[in-house]
């Protein structure tokens, strides 16, 4: 499948939904239909880098018009389409550099799984909560109907939200407590911050990114990366990239956190500066 698809100059982009393909708010896409469009003609994969899940995922890939393999949860899980590269992946182990990590098939793909599993995340994120009697509420203490008045989407897109794998998000009821944080950390997890917070096990999106440039190079040779993101949670995936793309916030600003020498920032919020950037970008590297 993927032979066919192949440009002449080989460009992978990888991208952030929320807040970067998708608008901060609205989640809409409308603004980005002439990049998407011209990453169709010129036959570039591009492959969504989310904190969202498997499940909310899916539901955006036909909507864009895309097929290619994905990362859910914050690095979490790689999903490789069936027959989407002319070799199965072997185990990650032959081309991550060592990262821990299990393949196995599910429902269409090859899952290469870097997460921890999200009853043994839910566990810790509790027992946490409970020991140092911090006031913070995760997706698992929350009905799709609270999930959705507290990030926008709706009651559908927030049910999907539940159906975790890898990571759960969580909101302090008052200020961050670096406390929790710290203690998080001490656990042997760890936390990630895009829209809300997330915990985690030893995942994130650079890892995912670099595991997938690998079987990329594999099938197509070398090739150029552009990454697209507008938070902290994306900094690891930036970093992977040779054309890292920062996109701001809704109030216009920049994440202070994501600092890097290349980095470039994209003008336009959500959609209009990912399709800004994008046009600018595929226009150099004809």
């Amino acid at each position: 499948m993927l032979r066919e698809m192949v440009p002449v100059k080989k460009i992978v982009i990888f991208s952030d939904l929320d807040g970067a393909l998708l608008h901060p708010k609205t989640y809409a896409f409308e603004a980005a239909l002439p990049a998407l469009g011209l990453i169709r003609e010129r036959n570039i994969p591009l492959v969504l880098c989310s904190s969202k899940t498997r499940a909310e995922i899916e539901v955006y890939k036909p909507r864009l018009g895309n097929d290619h393999p994905f990362i859910s949860e914050n690095g979490g899980g790689i999903f490789i389409p069936e027959g989407y590269f002319s070799k199965t992946p072997a185990h990650p182990s032959l081309y991550d550099g060592g990262e821990a990590a299990l393949l196995k098939d599910l429902a269409g793909y090859h899952v290469i799984v870097l997460g921890k599993p999200y009853e043994e995340i839910r566990k810790t994120f509790s027992d946490l909560r409970d020991r140092l009697n911090i006031g913070v509420k995760g997706f698992g203490d929350m009905t799709a109907e609270d999930i959705a008045e507290l990030t926008g989407l709706t009651f559908e897109e927030a049910s999907l939200a539940k159906l975790r794998d890898f990571g759960e998000p969580f909101v302090f009821e008052a200020n961050t407590d670096e406390r929790f944080l710290k203690a998080i950390e001490d656990s042997g997890f760890h936390w990630t911050q895009g829209k809300l917070h997330h915990i985690i096990g030893d995942n994130d999106k650079g890892k995912a990114v670099y595991i997938l440039k690998g079987l990329f190079e594999r099938e197509m040779g070398e090739f150029r990366t552009i990454g697209l993101g507008d938070g902290f949670n994306d900094l690891p995936m930036l970093k992977k990239v040779d054309l890292p793309v920062l996109i701001p916030k809704e109030d216009g600003d920049y994440d202070p956190r994501v600092k890097l020498p290349n980095l470039i920032k994209a003008e336009g919020i959500g959609p209009d500066g990912w399709n800004k950037a994008i046009m600018e970008l595929l226009q150099t590297m004809r």
